[in-house]
């Protein structure tokens, strides 16, 4: 029967995105090994690039505008934009005989993704090109994991009766980098596309150790209507300290 991201390509016949490859599959494999010649790309984009494909789609069969930065702007509301705007957006797609829940209910996650690659096409990624990833994949893997216990936590708080409708809540995990120097915090991914936390004092030195600079630059950051769930401390290489902090929007 194949996993969640086959019967998606069945069901709306995603196509490739150039005549260079023969499907999909072979496209999201070489985009993940690198073995096109390009950089390679981490699950997480492989992933946005997928659900996107998906959203053209079900955009196309209702005649709805399926510009690139029209679609782009859609999908982030739909996966994790304020809630007044996305209410604004589910408005407008039921104009178009369009359900934002079960748009999102055909979304892949992260973790999906990393199932396809790994377990449907079996699919390995050089030595070379997994070392600059792990790191990534680990902060995200964390992520998925909160995220997940979250969730459970509040479908236990619906049957429960102490927390009505929670399970419809959208979690979201964020983690934040602080500059120890200065206010300066930005997002983990940011930080590690530019190759630092702070512009300013990316190369001041500090006497401080390796551990204590390092446990000082990692922070989370909760959103408002948050539910924060103590969660294990993930230790990359005994020097990172990561605590993950959950975010339900309602």
């Amino acid at each position: 029967m194949g996993c969640k991201v086959d019967r998606l390509m069945d069901r709306y016949e995603l196509t490739v995105p150039s005549v260079e490859y023969n499907s999909l599959d072979e496209y999201l494999v070489q985009r993940w090994t690198g073995v096109d010649g390009r950089e390679s790309e981490g699950y997480k984009p492989l992933t946005r690039y997928f659900n996107k494909q998906v959203l053209n789609r079900v955009y196309e069969k209702n005649g709805r505008d399926t510009m690139a930065a029209h679609l782009d702007r859609e999908y982030e509301l739909i996966v994790g934009g304020d809630a007044v705007e996305r209410d604004e957006l589910a408005a407008d797609l039921s104009t178009d005989d369009l359900n934002i829940d079960e748009i999102t209910d055909n979304f892949i996650s992260w973790s999906t993704m990393r199932h396809h690659l790994k377990g449907c096409l079996e699919a390995e990624k050089g030595i070379s090109s997994a070392k600059t990833e792990w790191e990534r994949n680990s902060v995200d893997m964390a992520k998925d994991r909160t995220a997940e216990k979250a969730q459970s936590a509040l479908s236990s708080l619906t049957s429960k009766g102490k927390l009505p409708e929670a399970e419809r809540a959208t979690v979201d995990v964020q983690v934040k980098l602080s500059c120890p120097e200065c206010s300066v915090r930005v997002p983990f991914e940011d930080a590690v596309e530019r190759g630092y936390v702070c512009e300013a004092h990316f190369e001041t030195q500090s006497n401080e150790n390796v551990t204590d600079r390092i446990s000082n630059q990692l922070s989370t950051i909760a959103l408002p209507f948050s539910l924060v769930e103590a969660m294990p401390t993930l230790v990359f290489e005994d020097l990172y300290l990561l605590d993950a902090l959950t975010v339900v929007g309602f």
